[in-house]
């Protein structure tokens, strides 16, 4: 059988790390969410309302420059009926990073006196605050292989336009590593073109709308099953056709492409 013919190796997707800790999906022979090892980045926009259930499920928390803002003001408005003192005392972050322009005094020296690990690269202007943040996590979590981490990423979209698709960017230049971009509203992830995909819905917390977008390059052959409109064979690409507001009707969607996809799926209120 030529290579070209090979079936492509199948990466699984789930959002089960949105399900509270009382919850949990029917048991799957192929689910590997206990073996998952979670890093949470927290970038310089609002924090989701899930914010607290992320930081409870991470290994390792990082933010990048302003978000440590973000974690000073937000999570105590997230937990109003606890002690604000307590809440930020018990939010610490591991790390910040990034260039420190961002960051107001006051916090930095906050969480430097609890024994945060303050690294400045402000030298480093070639990439972004978040870039910095995954190269750190992928670097710092022994005994982490790739294929069992994953990197959940707030407050990666909102605000300005062009720090959205640097943050993109970064799905692309680490296609290797499973990063999950959350708003309140919606999710992203990238479907490299070396898998096919399976993504399980968690219908409790996210859908019904999602979308599959050509952004890298344009795609001749997308193919999904468990979606509303399917794509079968069917070419995408900016000028053309872009799979935007379908809806999910399945538990669990496949993607196959010649072209990396982003996929993206509204969150639950």
């Amino acid at each position: 059988m030529p290579a070209s013919a090979m079936p492509l190796p199948t990466m699984t997707h789930s959002s089960a790390f949105l399900l509270p800790a009382s919850s949990s999906s029917a048991p799957r022979a192929d689910d590997a969410a206990a073996s998952t090892t979670y890093a949470l980045v927290v970038l310089n926009q609002r924090l989701p309302r899930f914010a607290p259930l992320l930081w409870a499920q991470a290994r390792l928390r990082l933010c990048a420059d302003g978000g440590a803002n973000r974690v000073f003001d937000g999570m105590p408005e997230l937990l109003p009926a606890e002690d604000p003192d307590e809440v930020r005392a018990r939010y610490k972050p591991d790390v910040i990073k990034g260039d420190m322009d961002s960051i107001r005094p006051e916090v930095k020296e906050y969480y430097s006196n609890l024994g945060a690990n303050i690294v400045d690269e402000s030298h480093d202007q070639d990439t972004t605050d978040l870039h910095k943040c995954i190269s750190y996590i992928t670097r710092n979590l022994p005994g982490t292989e790739n294929s069992n981490l994953c990197i959940l990423v707030v407050g990666a979209l909102g605000g300005r336009f062009d720090h959205e698709m640097g943050n993109i960017n970064v799905l692309y230049r680490f296609s290797n590593i499973r990063i999950v971009l959350l708003s309140d509203d919606c999710s992203i992830i990238l479907l490299p073109k070396t898998h096919t995909h399976e993504i399980h819905i968690e219908r409790s917390v996210e859908g019904p709308h999602c979308g599959l977008i050509p952004i890298g390059a344009p795609s001749t052959s997308t193919t999904t099953t468990g979606l509303r409109w399917n794509l079968a064979n069917t070419s995408m690409s900016y000028g053309g056709l872009v799979s935007t507001s379908n809806i999910v009707e399945e538990d669990i969607v496949t993607v196959t492409s010649d072209s990396d996809l982003i996929w993206t799926i509204s969150l639950r209120h």
